[in-house]
C-alpha cells in the first residue's frame, strides 16, 4: 500500500486526500460493502474531503518534520568519515572560533552569539570526542570530565545568552576559556 497520500486541488477550493486500493481482501470487502451503496461507480477511489486550510497545513507540517534546525544543537559526535588527524588538525580552529563568540556578547548581539556558539561548539564537540576516543583507556576520564564542563558551560552560556543574564554569561564564557585551554594542553 502506499505510503503517502496524493492531494488533489478541487474547482470548489476543497483539498480531497485519495485513498489507493486495499490490498487485503477483508479489507476490500468491507470497503466495497460500505462505499458501494454510496457510489455506484466502483472503479472510483473513496476519498476524505478536507478544508484548503488543512491541507495546507499537512503540506508545510510535513516539509517542517523534513528539515533540520540550523540553529539547534547537533548530537551527533564522531563523523563516520572523520579521522584523528582531522580532529587534531580543526580542533584549535574549532577552538578558536569557540572563544570568538566573545566580540557578539561584548555587542550584546544574544541571538547571534547562541548561534555563532553552536555551530563553534558543535564542530568542537565532534573534534574533542574523537580525540578523547583515541586516546589509551587510561587518560580518557580525566578528558571527559574536561569534555563534560566545558559544554556543561556552552549550555549555560546558551541559556544565559537566551535569558540576556550579563553577569551569568561573562561567568560561563571564563569557564569555557579555562576548560578550552585546559582541554588543549592536555591533547
Amino acid at each position: 500500500m502506499e505510503l503517502m497520500r496524493t492531494f488533489m486541488l478541487k474547482p470548489n477550493m476543497t483539498t480531497q486526500l485519495h485513498f489507493p486500493p486495499f490490498t487485503s481482501s477483508s479489507c476490500v470487502s468491507k470497503v466495497n460493502k460500505s462505499y458501494s451503496h454510496q457510489n455506484p461507480n466502483k472503479n472510483e477511489l473513496p476519498s476524505l474531503k478536507m478544508s484548503k486550510r488543512v491541507g495546507v497545513f499537512l503540506s508545510l507540517a510535513s516539509l517542517i518534520l523534513k528539515t533540520q534546525s540550523a540553529s539547534a544543537f547537533e548530537f551527533k559526535f564522531v563523523a563516520p568519515d572523520q579521522t584523528i588527524e582531522e580532529a587534531e588538525s580543526g580542533v584549535r580552529g574549532h577552538a578558536q572560533n569557540l572563544l570568538q563568540v566573545k566580540d557578539l556578547l561584548e555587542l550584546e548581539s544574544w541571538k547571534s552569539a547562541q548561534k555563532a556558539l553552536r555551530s563553534s561548539s558543535a564542530l568542537l564537540k565532534k573534534d574533542i570526542y574523537t580525540i578523547i576516543q583515541n586516546k589509551p583507556g587510561v587518560e580518557r576520564p580525566p578528558l571527559r570530565k574536561l569534555y563534560s564542563t566545558l559544554f556543561n558551560n556552552v549550555t549555560r552560556l546558551d541559556y544565559a545568552a537566551r535569558d540576556q543574564d550579563i553577569p551569568e554569561i561573562w561567568q560561563r564564557y571564563k569557564n569555557i576559556v579555562v576548560a578550552v585551554n585546559d582541554i588543549l594542553s592536555r591533547i
